[in-house]
């Protein structure tokens, strides 16, 4: 008996520690092998069914007109919208063109408003993205800037793992080094449970080439 009373409270200690160590293991997203073999309708169907057990187990009636759809629009909104950018068949297409007007100074594009959620606790993540690079010959539409910072907000993510992956796209589409990102947003997990902060924001900033100069650096700050 207080063999197994241990084991249940070394399991309650390990589940605790694993809930409070918020731990980014790589800039990838972490996907399993399989993660796209269901197709979208399979993935909604069986999200459904699930979202209907916790809405059980809360003790709602699913049986009321106004709860009766909830667990298929959750599905529906994980799979379709809210996540969409876990399937890379969604990643926007970068094409780029040639700097014809030969501009070599910072191109900012700056207050790129994204919704993403965060992967501790799936509660919204809400800010906006700044961002800057000098053209080593190639250019890309300003769209496609806003269509990057879409696409990697659209599943459960970490700011800083967010931060790196607009700037790795960007660096590989550009073919430059001189390119930085800021992203400034408000975390529900920190704003609607836990320490309850209400105005607190995140800030998380990547930078390569010549914004570690500081002067250059300081120059797109003051353009933000």
């Amino acid at each position: 008996m207080a063999t197994k009373i241990n084991e249940v409270l070394i399991e309650e200690k390990h589940r605790d520690l694993n809930g409070d160590n918020h731990i980014m293991t790589s800039v990838e997203t972490p996907l399993r092998e399989d993660a796209f073999v269901k197709s979208d309708e399979e993935k909604m169907a069986n999200i459904e069914k699930l979202f209907s057990g916790i809405m059980v187990e809360l003790g709602l009636d699913l049986t009321d007109e106004s709860l009766r759809g909830t667990p298929y629009r959750v599905a529906k909104m994980y799979v379709k919208e809210l996540f969409h950018g876990l399937n890379p068949e969604n990643k926007p297409s970068l094409s780029v063109f040639d700097n014809k007007y030969q501009y070599n100074k910072i191109l900012v594009e700056r207050d790129i408003s994204f919704s993403s959620a965060c992967e501790h606790h799936f509660l919204p993540i809400t800010g906006k993205a700044h961002v800057g690079y000098i053209s080593s010959g190639k250019v890309i539409g300003l769209s496609k800037i806003n269509r990057i910072v879409e696409y990697y907000g659209r599943r459960p993510q970490v700011q800083e793992r967010m931060t790196l992956q607009i700037f790795n796209e960007l660096k590989n589409a550009l073919k430059t080094e001189d390119v930085i990102v800021v992203i400034e947003a408000e975390h529900l997990c920190v704003s609607t449970r836990g320490v309850n902060d209400k105005t607190s924001q995140t800030t998380t900033l990547q930078y390569g080439g010549r914004f570690t100069e500081t002067e250059l650096r300081n120059e797109f700050f003051q353009l933000i």
